[in-house]
């Protein structure tokens, strides 16, 4: 990723910042942090603006949804032995009735919607993959894979794909009861997972063109997926020179996996008060993955929303603001997905930009921004980036531009032509020496050593990123539920849907997994 440098802070001011955790600061209880607000006030509301919205922002109203969020999670303990929000666990239903139950308590400021939809979810309980009898260390089941037969070890020899396996002929007739070995490259695991099962493989393993592992998925599920495997191309290339020279190499493939269909929820709030026609839309996802509670992942995302609704209540908007909590995140972006596709044409246009909020108190955390551009996104990207940008620098704080290819909720508003961004605080990757100049913290040490894992509690959460960055999605909020002055226009004829498709071209992920 890029990075651009701003301003220093003192030395002293960036260890505070890093240094600060949810260990660090007084506990509050987890009574509501604020009364209920009535909608029938005869009392005119002020018109929202940005300072007041954010002055209403603290730490403690958020540390207290966090506390409280953790207490949901452990309602999944006796399932699945640890706690998790997982979709369909009883984390992740209670995490739905703590939202709408907050929402609902704020009067008739709001409309309030659930949207059911049907959700994939797929689990390995076991797996491994041998080359030549010796075990293969970077091999990882790819997400929403089949189990192999009858969820037994399956035998045979590894067959190399022509090209990168994306069209039927590549895969040759002696690929039957053998296993298929495909270079990734431009079209979609699925489709490369479907074509070996079409020819007859028993599995198929993805290796990488790059050095490192392949984290990925499937995607929708297919009957002619065979169980399916990603390898690094550090461990790949001695094999794929072994197949190119004639040699027989064989293998055993071992999956035990599940993939089932079960209904989630996704919840959206929208204002009653605003132009119905001129949206600011923002959201998070309610969901953890399995592993975890997801206090950070994306707790902090999703009780940002509902601390900025919460306090958003309190004023008049010129536009209508509609909030989403999104479920199946952790499964591929299905509920933001599945909002987007069966919303009409002239619903679509509505909607002005889209906002996401996922991971924002990242504990070893940088101040990041998507590089959203007009010339590879839909019109209006760009401006959005440039408010968050501009936040910063006002606040004398730096800033970096990460990817903007498909890593979250975001992707299926682009992907419609509707022009989005946000910010994060960081995920799995590693943090650099240059951005420890920018925002302090460690060195070669991930953003979130807890990402996607057991420990993403609250005491994973960094309360200093968390407030400041909940302060900055309110003043995203108050400023285009102001006025969309000087923000492009939407027709489904503009430049928009053609930059959708340069993005779509670009995008290798579906969330956290690679797709492509």
């Amino acid at each position: 990723m890029g990075l651009k440098r701003i301003t220093i802070a003192s030395l002293a001011t960036l260890g505070a910042v890093s240094a600060l955790s949810a260990e660090q600061r007084p506990l509050v209880d987890d009574a509501p942090p604020h009364p209920p607000i009535s909608g029938d006030s005869p009392s005119p509301k002020p018109l929202v603006n940005s300072e007041d919205l954010q002055a209403t922002i603290s730490t403690e109203a958020l540390l207290s949804r966090a506390k409280r969020l953790f207490k949901i999670a452990q309602r999944s303990q006796e399932e699945y032995n640890h706690p998790t929000r997982v979709i369909g666990s009883e984390g992740h239903l209670a995490t739905l009735d703590y939202i709408y139950s907050a929402l609902a308590a704020l009067g008739d400021y709001y409309t309030l919607s659930k949207q059911p939809f049907p959700a994939v979810t797929g689990a390995v309980y076991e797996s491994r993959l041998l080359i030549d009898l010796a075990l293969a260390e970077s091999a990882s089941p790819m997400g929403l894979t089949p189990p192999t037969k009858d969820k037994q070890p399956v035998d045979g020899n590894l067959v190399l794909v022509a090209n990168e396996g994306c069209d039927a002929a590549d895969y040759p007739s002696s690929l039957k009861g053998n296993i298929a070995f495909i270079q990734r490259g431009t079209c979609p695991f699925g489709t490369k997972s479907a074509h070996a099962g079409q020819a007859g493989a028993v599995a198929a393993v993805v290796f990488n063109y790059e050095d490192g592992p392949v984290a990925g998925t499937l995607g929708t599920p297919s009957p002619d997926h065979v169980a399916t495997f990603g390898l690094s191309g550090v461990e790949a290339a001695p094999v794929v020179a072994r197949l190119k020279a004639g040699e027989t190499v064989p293998a055993s493939a071992y999956i035990d996996a599940t993939v089932d269909t079960i209904t989630t929820t996704n919840i959206i709030a929208q204002t009653r008060g605003g132009d119905p026609e001129h949206c600011v839309m923002l959201g998070g996802h309610s969901d953890s993955v399995a592993e975890g509670p997801g206090i950070n992942d994306d707790g902090s995302g999703s009780l940002t929303l509902l601390e900025v609704a919460t306090q958003l209540a309190n004023f008049s908007v010129n536009n209508c603001v509609r909030f989403a909590w999104w479920a199946g995140e952790e499964e591929g972006l299905l509920g933001s997905d599945y909002y987007v596709d069966v919303l009409p044409a002239e619903e679509n246009l509505k909607i002005r930009l889209f906002m996401d909020y996922d991971m924002l108190a990242s504990p070893n955390f940088a101040y990041q921004v998507y590089d959203a551009r007009d010339a590879v996104n839909p019109v209006g990207s760009q401006a959005l980036r440039d408010l968050y940008v501009d936040w910063y620098v006002q606040q004398g704080l730096n800033y970096t531009f990460i990817p903007f290819d498909g890593r979250s909720d975001y992707d299926g508003f682009i992907r419609h032509g509707i022009p989005g961004g946000g910010i994060a605080t960081g995920a799995e990757g590693i943090k650099t020496k240059e951005e420890v100049a920018l925002f302090g913290g460690e060195h070669g040490v991930p953003y979130d050593v807890c990402y996607h894992a057991i420990c993403d509690t609250v005491s994973n959460l960094n309360l200093t990123a968390w407030e400041l960055n909940t302060k900055l999605v309110a003043h995203s909020v108050a400023t285009y539920a102001r006025s969309f002055e000087g923000f492009p226009e939407r027709t489904l004829e503009d430049a928009s849907i053609k930059a959708a498709g340069a993005y779509a071209k670009g995008a290798k992920y579906h969330g956290s997994k690679l797709f492509i």
